[in-house]
């Protein structure tokens, strides 16, 4: 590692996390590279606390060239100078910088204090009286400016010596500032809102007692937010929050203390409290407010279109299709009324209704292309879910992150109470994978004057997060609800969705494991799983179907038919190591044209958790003389070419096989789907018939047999905790 020293000389860039990007100005360096840019600027980039153009910076990194931006000299640390000399420190306190001393009193100050001045000042105000004409509230201004100076370099190194990382402690000042050193003393919970709580409380625990009150009032909350995560529960009960404590964090107090705290916490409202159900107070207020905010939209007139039905007709006959009476319906509610819901499984005709339902609105209001744009939104929860419904619509389609304009570097909308969108129909598909949080800020960020249109499945997997929104709507029987149970067939043969619509009734057909034109199931022993996975890939590719025609679902990453084995196996038949560039992340290798999954949104490169990428490119990007190489990966989604670090293909799977979670809002043509018994628990009938339901044109299963009854029959993800149902139901009685 190199260092450079000199000055800030233009910001480019800022984030609000500290992420800088900007040009310095070089006066010395120990990197023989850089030394033809001595007196010349360069580009810096870095996480950084108060940079400023007056002071002199010392900044510790590597030059290297960036495929997209060009050189550029990534700083891992820096430090200011500080002042030595007695000019320098002349300078330095008669800088803009030091408020109230000028010139004059620089010079008395260095001429009393001496070189150590500055330290002098810092230890105590009092060394400023001993200056000859120093007044008490000049003294007060010099005394403050110098601590203001110095408070980042000393909270760095505080934090740093508690336990904190120096990028730990720059995301806190950052985000804290002037109010850092009072949390550091008061509550180093509050940090968490950059920070993760396991640091946090492995910090915390290193400097005082388990049971500290701040500390069980912090693990109260963090074990409500973990209930909520693992079981997606929105409210939760005492026993199982004290239950928590003792296993999350080792906390051992008695049931009656506990409750004094709880008591405590909802008297200062962090927590509340209805009938013996425990909710975190964003919790609580989030089903209130999505109450209210539909109670305002449904309660505003319905839109009544003259020759609605003529017009459908018109519709049928352009198209040369005949909607069914159910379709109809769901067609013309949807476009009258001001909430509606559309549920139904695979085959039911979900995506012809979205389509029927664009084309009249845009006929009904005359619209141009222009202001269909402007008036009509298609969103889902994931991107690969808008861009089927882009396809289905012939719209713009997006992620409702990127519709609400999300900010990752402080994790919120940009779009909200105070900046409404203003389109007047939003369809919103795949609505089980919608949790509160989500669906509160969507209702947050758009008109009550407006036509929203929920579609999904309600006996699809629940969404990641706390809340059942999609089945509570549904249930509280408030709004026009037009579900779709004709399954429309494809061929005489046909039986996906049959099958899927079984699984959810649990009433399987005796046939079910007859082969018919789209589906297959093959009885095979857990060691034989893998094997009857390779041959099937290896058959389906000898008939030419290609890598991304076939996609193989599985529960779990672990494990003999786990992802990441199956994974391994897949890569080196679909893209053998021969002649391929490749890096490897540990014991896993990554090479060019893997087909691989984005694991978290990243909004600023338009990826999204969930989308399906393959790897186009993997360079050596030239560093230095000095420093080396390093490398840089190219993936393609869908034409959108992301670059990633090595480290940062840690956001990335391989995708051969994948998860049936990280399946929903997706489907596939070629669906293979093993079936083993040391899947365990995580054989249910939810999971079971979403998997089932990616397949679009084949589907195999394969496994045990008996595996899948039980499957079949289980109803594990069937108790969520939420109240929002009754939440709606009293808001709408009032």
């Amino acid at each position: 590692m190199h260092d450079i020293k000199g000055k800030v000389r233009q910001s480019i860039y800022a984030s609000n996390n500290g992420f800088f990007v900007g040009t310095f100005k070089i006066k010395e360096t120990d990197d023989e590279m850089l030394l033809e840019y001595l007196n010349k600027t360069i580009t810096i980039t870095g996480v950084f606390v108060d940079l400023n153009m007056e002071d002199t910076y010392i900044m510790y990194g590597e030059y290297f060239q960036h495929d997209r931006y060009g050189y550029q000299y990534q700083v891992v640390k820096y430090e200011k100078e500080i002042p030595k000399g007695t000019d320098a420190i002349i300078e330095f306190l008669s800088s803009p910088l030091i408020k109230g001393c000028g010139e004059k009193t620089a010079i008395k100050i260095v001429e009393t204090l001496g070189e150590d001045a500055i330290h002098l000042i810092k230890e105590s105000i009092s060394n400023l009286y001993l200056v000859p004409g120093m007044t008490e509230t000049r003294a007060g201004k010099i005394y403050t400016s110098i601590l203001a100076y110095s408070s980042s370099d000393d909270l760095i190194i505080k934090l740093k010596s508690m336990g904190f990382s120096v990028s730990d402690a720059t995301k806190i000042i950052n985000r804290y500032k002037e109010k850092t050193a009072l949390y550091i003393e008061e509550n180093l919970y509050i940090f968490q809102d950059v920070i993760d709580f396991n640091k946090i409380d492995q910090v915390f625990v290193s400097i005082y007692e388990k049971e500290n009150p701040i500390r069980v009032r912090a693990c109260i909350l963090e074990v409500c937010k973990r209930l909520s995560d693992t079981n997606g529960d929105v409210y939760y009960f005492e026993d199982e929050i004290f239950s928590g404590l003792r296993t999350y964090f080792q906390i051992l107090i008695e049931f009656e203390e506990f409750q004094n705290y709880l008591d405590e916490m909802l008297s200062k409202f962090l927590m509340v409290e209805v009938d013996g159900k425990y909710y975190l107070e964003q919790n609580y207020e989030m089903e209130q407010q999505i109450a209210e905010l539909l109670h305002e939209i449904s309660s505003l007139p319905v839109k009544e279109h003259k020759r609605l039905e003529e017009k459908l007709s018109s519709l049928e006959e352009n198209l040369g299709v005949s909607y069914h009476d159910t379709q109809k319906k769901a067609i013309t509610t949807a476009l009258r009324e001001r909430i509606t819901i559309i549920s139904g499984g695979p085959g039911t005709g979900k995506t012809t209704i979205i389509n029927a339902i664009v084309k009249l609105y845009v006929s009904l209001y005359h619209l141009t292309a222009i202001e269909t744009y402007t008036t009509i939104a298609c969103l889902a929860p994931t991107g690969r879910a808008s861009k089927k419904l882009a396809m289905s619509t012939g719209l713009p389609a997006m992620t409702i992150h990127r519709y609400l304009k999300w900010n990752k570097d402080n994790n919120e909308f940009q779009i909200g109470p105070k900046n409404k969108n203003q389109h007047r129909l939003i369809i919103v598909d795949e609505v089980s994978m919608i949790d509160t949080f989500l669906l509160y800020s969507l209702l947050s960020g758009i008109e009550s004057n407006i036509q929203i249109i929920f579609v999904g499945d309600t006996f699809q997997l629940p969404s990641v997060g706390a809340g059942l929104i999609l089945n509570d709507l549904v249930e509280s029987d408030l709004f026009s609800y037009c579900p779709l149970s004709k399954i429309y067939r494809q061929s005489d043969q046909s039986y996906i969705p049959f099958l899927a619509k079984e699984i959810k009734e649990k009433n399987l057909n005796d046939h079910f494991t007859d082969k018919t034109d789209d589906y297959n199931f093959l009885p095979c022993s857990n060691p034989k799983i893998k094997d009857y996975v390779y041959q099937i890939c290896e058959r389906s590719i000898e008939k030419g179907l290609r890598v991304d025609d076939i996609q193989v679902l599985a529960p779990m990453y672990k494990g003999e038919n786990g992802i990441d084995n199956l994974n391994i196996m897949l890569q080196n038949l679909f893209n053998p190591r021969e002649g391929q560039k490749e890096i490897m992340l540990g014991e896993i290798s990554f090479r060019v044209g893997d087909k691989v999954i984005q694991l978290v949104n990243n909004p600023d490169c338009n990826v999204y958790n969930g989308d399906i990428g393959y790897i186009k490119q993997i360079d050596e990007v030239k560093l230095g003389k000095r420093q080396g190489k390093r490398e840089q990966i190219t993936i393609d989604f869908d034409g959108n070419y992301v670059i990633y670090s090595k480290e940062e293909m840690y956001h990335v799977k391989h995708a051969y096989a994948m998860t049936i979670h990280k399946s929903q809002g997706s489907e596939f043509p070629h669906v293979i789907l093993p079936i083993s018994k040391n899947y365990h628990k995580m054989l249910y009938n939810k999971l079971i018939y979403t998997g089932v339901s990616r397949a679009k044109k084949s589907l195999v299963i394969l496994g045990d047999i008996n595996s899948f009854l039980q499957a079949v029959q289980n109803d594990y993800s069937m108790n969520r905790k939420t109240t929002l149902k009754e939440v709606l139901l009293e808001k709408f009685s009032q």
